[in-house]
């Protein structure tokens, strides 16, 4: 086998996405031959090199899993808490090692992609491949149309703006004072569709993310997770591909 990228081979093993796994060797959590490397241009060689993440010998598994769980409220998207929380990975197990890709915060339920292919992770969760990710939103208040329109066109959240975002009125409820809301966006800004709503001036009640890559959840009870059909994985990264042309 040539030798390759240390990071590269982390993502590969199922350890995390390519751009996590620079941020662990960064940080001396990776050891080659039992010495910590930190430099990411580390080139290794598998058939010959020893690695360790988390003090365990890290093997490139030969199956690839890809995985769409339904994510309850309470659940964190990290394999380790440090407030022992409990992990989307007490509810998906697997004898594979496998990774969220990318994250929903605590707070919010739905639809997450766990793989063992860090190739994948990459394909879906770097902005330029503009994976679409859909959001049904409660929020405090009745929405206007104006605001509604900020959205659709971008708007100023800390120190960027988003990109236009696809949004429709599902619901105004007087009587409880509240507008659900459907938004499908490309990026993956932390809190990003809570911190959109605060922006047009409406507090996020309950937020659930109904699908991811155009693959829903409707069918899928809280809770429950399968493997994604072949024919939903071509889809993904054909999508990706297309995207990098």
């Amino acid at each position: 086998m040539e030798e390759m990228r240390l990071q590269k081979y982390l993502a590969a093993a199922g350890v995390a996405s390519r751009r996590k796994a620079e941020e662990l060797i960064q940080q001396g959590k990776v050891r080659v031959n039992n010495k910590i490397v930190t430099e990411l241009g580390t080139k290794i060689n598998p058939e010959k090199d020893i690695i360790k993440y988390d003090e365990k010998i890290i093997t490139v598994q030969d199956k690839k899993v890809y995985i769409l769980c339904n994510k309850p409220i309470g659940y964190v998207t990290t394999a380790k808490d440090q407030f022992n929380r409990d992990s989307i990975l007490d509810l998906v197990k697997v004898k594979e090692r496998i990774v969220p890709v990318g994250r929903l915060d605590m707070y919010t339920s739905g639809a997450l992609l766990l793989t063992n292919d860090g190739d994948f992770v990459y394909q879906v969760t770097h902005p330029k491949h503009e994976i679409e990710k859909t959001y049904t939103v409660t929020i405090k208040g009745i929405v206007q149309k104006e605001s509604v329109e900020q959205l659709r066109k971008g708007i100023k959240i800390e120190d960027y703006t988003t990109r236009p975002a696809n949004v429709k009125i599902l619901k105004t409820e007087e009587e409880k004072d509240q507008s659900r809301l459907e938004i499908t966006i490309h990026e993956g800004k932390n809190r990003q569709v809570r911190k959109m709503c605060e922006a047009i001036g409406h507090k996020v009640l309950a937020l659930h993310r109904s699908k991811i890559a155009g693959i829903g959840i409707k069918d899928l009870p809280l809770g429950k997770w399968r493997y994604l059909r072949q024919e939903e994985i071509k889809r993904i990264l054909a999508g990706t591909i297309e995207k990098k042309k």
